[in-house]
C-alpha cells in the first residue's frame, strides 16, 4: 500500500515538472507573451515586430506609413471605438469582434419586454474568426462579404505579423479590469504623512462627500433600472456603488512603493483619484504605470513630465510648466536674442522651474541660459546683486526665488541701467509678490498658472455653495476647487464608460471629453485629447500693477 502511495506521488511530481517545462505556445514564431507585446506595439504605434513601420493603403490607392494610421488612433487604446464627425469607428476589442454585431433592440430591452417586430434589427455581421478578421485588415472585407468604408486603411502585413495582431486583438479589453465587481467599483486616494492636516482634510472632505453622493445616486438608479420600463437591460449592469479607500504612505519616498504594493495586493482598485504626497509623486506614478492603474488628477507640483507614460492624468506640469511658459514668452518678446541668466535654489522647486525653462529654450533653438544654482542656505544681499550685474551686463534675469531672496534685488537694477526684464514665479512668491521692491515692479513679469483672481470669484462661489449645502467645512480654496472638478470629471467619465469597465476605456473616455471652463475655479480652461496627460496647457504672464493687482500681458495659452 505504501509503495502504491509513493508511486502516485511520484507520478504527480513528474506531471508537475513536465507542465513547468512546457514551452510557451508560439504566435507568429514568437512566444505568446512576446507576441502580445509586439501586437500591442503594432496596434498602438503601427510598428512591425522588426521595428519598421507597417504599410497601409488609404482612399483606395494611396500608400501611407502605418504609423500615421495606427489602429489606436481610431479604435482607441482600449479598442472600444470612437465617433469623429460622421465617421463611426466600431469596437475592435475581444468581446465585440468575436461575437455577432447587431445593435439590436432585443439586446437593449429588458428580457421581460416584447420587442415589436417593427424595430427589431437583423444581425449586421456574424462573429469574426481569425481568418475573417485577417481578411478585413488586409482587404477591408467583413465576414458577410461586404466592403468596409475606406476610412478604414488596408494594411500590408506579412502572415506572421497578422497572426500577432489578431492574437493581440483577441486579448484586448477581454475582461473587466481589477477593482470592479457586480455591485461596486473600488477607487483609492493616496495621502503621505508629510501633508499638513488642514490640506489633507480639505482634499478628503470633498472626495469623500462626492463618493457618498454618487453611491446614493447609484442605489436609486439601480432600483429604477430593475423596476421601471425606462432603463434598458444593458444599462442595468452599469449601475455600481463607488467605494473609496485611503492609502496612507509613511516614511521616506523610497519606502512608498512597497506600501503601495501591499495595499494593492490586499484590495485591488480600478483607479486612484486625487491624492497628495510630498516631496515627490514619482514613486506613485511609476507604481501606476507598472500595474496599468489610472491615477486621476493628483494634487502635486512635481508631476512626472514626459511624453510616453499613459496612466496618470495631471492638472498641469506644475513648476515645470511655469519655466516652460516663461521660455516661450521670452522667445516672443522684444529681446529674444539677449543673454539670459537663470538663478534658482538647488531644491525640487528650483530644479523643476529651471529644467522647464532650459529644455523649452533648447526645443525653440534659443540661446541656453547661464545657470546659477544656489545652495539652500546661501544669502542674497545687495553685494550679491551688484556682483551679478557686473558679470552679466545687459542680460535678462530669470529669478526662480522667493520673496525673502528678492528683498535686495533692487540693487541689480541700480547697477544695470540697461536692465529691462526680470522674470519670476507666482508659485514661489505666492501672495507675497507685493513685497517686491517697488522700484523694480515695472521690470517684473511673473508667471501665473491659474485663473486670474478677479475672474475666479463666481466659480469659487459655486463651489462654496456646494460645500455649504453638504455641510463640508470650508478649507483651502485651491485644493477644494480641484477636488470639486475631479468629482465633475469622474461623473462624466463614468457615464461615458457605461458598463465597459476597462481601465484603458476609462482613460479613453476622459480623452474624448469636451474642454472645461465652468466647473473649474483654479484654471481658466482644462482641455483633453488623445494621450494628453496635462489638462492645463497654459500660463499667464502678468505684471504687478499698483495695489498688487495682476494685469495679464499674454493670453492664457502661450504655447
Amino acid at each position: 500500500m505504501r509503495a502504491l502511495v509513493f508511486f502516485c506521488f511520484f507520478l504527480t511530481l513528474t506531471a508537475t515538472a513536465c507542465a513547468l517545462d512546457q514551452p510557451e505556445p508560439l504566435v507568429g514564431g514568437y512566444p505568446s507573451s512576446d507576441a502580445l507585446q509586439l501586437g500591442e506595439r503594432l496596434y498602438r504605434q503601427g510598428l512591425l515586430p522588426s521595428g519598421e513601420p507597417s504599410e497601409a493603403i488609404v482612399q483606395i490607392d494611396i500608400p501611407v506609413d502605418g504609423t500615421m494610421f495606427s489602429c489606436e488612433s481610431c479604435h482607441l487604446r482600449s479598442g472600444l471605438g470612437s465617433i469623429e464627425g460622421k465617421v463611426v469607428t466600431l469596437p475592435t476589442n475581444a468581446t465585440e469582434l468575436f461575437k455577432p454585431f447587431t445593435s439590436a433592440a432585443e439586446e437593449t430591452h429588458p428580457s421581460w419586454q416584447t420587442v415589436p417586430d417593427a424595430i427589431k434589427w437583423t444581425i449586421r455581421r456574424p462573429a469574426y474568426t481569425d481568418e475573417t478578421l485577417g481578411r478585413a485588415i488586409w482587404t477591408g472585407i467583413d465576414p458577410e462579404g461586404r466592403e468596409l468604408n475606406w476610412s478604414m486603411p488596408r494594411y500590408n502585413l506579412e502572415e506572421r505579423d497578422m497572426e500577432i495582431l489578431v492574437y493581440y486583438l483577441k486579448n484586448l479589453s477581454n475582461a473587466p479590469s481589477p477593482g470592479v465587481s457586480d455591485t461596486a467599483i473600488r477607487f483609492a486616494t493616496v495621502v503621505s504623512d508629510t501633508i499638513p492636516v488642514e490640506e489633507r482634510n480639505a482634499m478628503l472632505d470633498v472626495i469623500q462627500t462626492y463618493f457618498s453622493d454618487r453611491s446614493g445616486q447609484m442605489r436609486r438608479q439601480e432600483e429604477r433600472a430593475v423596476k421601471g420600463p425606462f432603463y434598458h437591460k444593458k444599462r442595468t449592469t452599469a449601475f455600481r456603488r463607488l467605494d473609496l479607500s485611503i492609502w496612507e504612505l509613511h516614511g521616506p519616498p523610497d519606502t512608498w512603493r512597497e506600501q503601495l504594493e501591499k495595499y494593492y495586493q490586499e484590495q485591488p482598485v480600478f483607479a486612484l483619484v486625487g491624492g497628495m504626497a510630498r516631496p515627490v509623486w514619482q514613486p506613485i506614478h511609476e507604481f501606476c504605470e507598472e500595474h496599468r492603474i489610472p491615477a486621476i488628477l493628483p494634487i502635486t507640483d512635481y508631476p512626472v513630465v514626459n511624453e510616453t507614460d499613459w496612466y496618470t492624468l495631471y492638472f498641469s506640469k506644475g513648476y515645470y510648466q511655469e519655466g516652460e511658459a516663461s521660455a516661450r514668452f521670452l522667445s516672443r518678446s522684444d529681446a529674444p536674442d539677449r543673454p539670459v541668466v537663470q538663478i534658482y535654489r538647488n531644491d525640487s522647486a528650483g530644479q523643476s522651474l529651471a529644467r522647464g525653462f532650459r529644455e523649452t529654450r533648447q526645443r525653440l533653438h534659443q540661446l541656453l541660459p547661464a545657470d546659477i544654482a544656489l545652495d539652500p542656505g546661501q544669502k542674497l544681499d545687495s553685494t550679491f546683486w551688484k556682483q551679478l550685474a557686473g558679470q552679466y551686463s545687459g542680460a535678462v534675469y530669470v529669478l526662480w526665488l522667493d520673496a525673502d531672496d528678492l528683498q535686495e534685488v533692487a540693487g541689480l537694477a541700480g547697477e544695470s541701467p540697461s536692465l529691462q526684464l526680470l522674470i519670476t514665479s507666482y508659485s514661489l512668491l505666492e501672495n507675497r509678490y507685493d513685497e517686491l521692491p517697488e522700484s523694480i515692479l515695472p521690470l517684473v513679469r511673473m508667471t501665473y498658472p491659474y485663473r486670474l483672481p478677479d475672474q475666479s470669484i463666481k466659480h469659487r462661489e459655486v463651489i462654496r455653495n456646494w460645500l455649504r449645502f453638504r455641510k463640508v467645512p470650508i478649507g483651502d480654496p485651491m485644493i477644494q476647487s480641484k477636488m470639486y472638478f475631479l468629482g465633475w470629471l469622474l461623473s462624466n467619465a463614468l457615464m461615458m464608460t457605461g458598463n465597459d469597465y476597462y481601465r484603458d476605456y476609462f482613460l479613453d473616455s476622459i480623452d474624448m471629453m469636451n474642454d472645461e471652463t465652468y466647473a473649474i475655479a483654479a484654471y481658466p480652461r482644462l482641455s483633453f485629447g488623445p494621450g494628453q496627460r496635462y489638462a492645463s496647457k497654459g500660463c499667464h504672464i502678468v505684471k504687478i500693477a499698483a495695489g498688487g493687482q495682476l494685469d495679464p500681458v499674454t493670453n492664457w495659452v502661450i504655447h
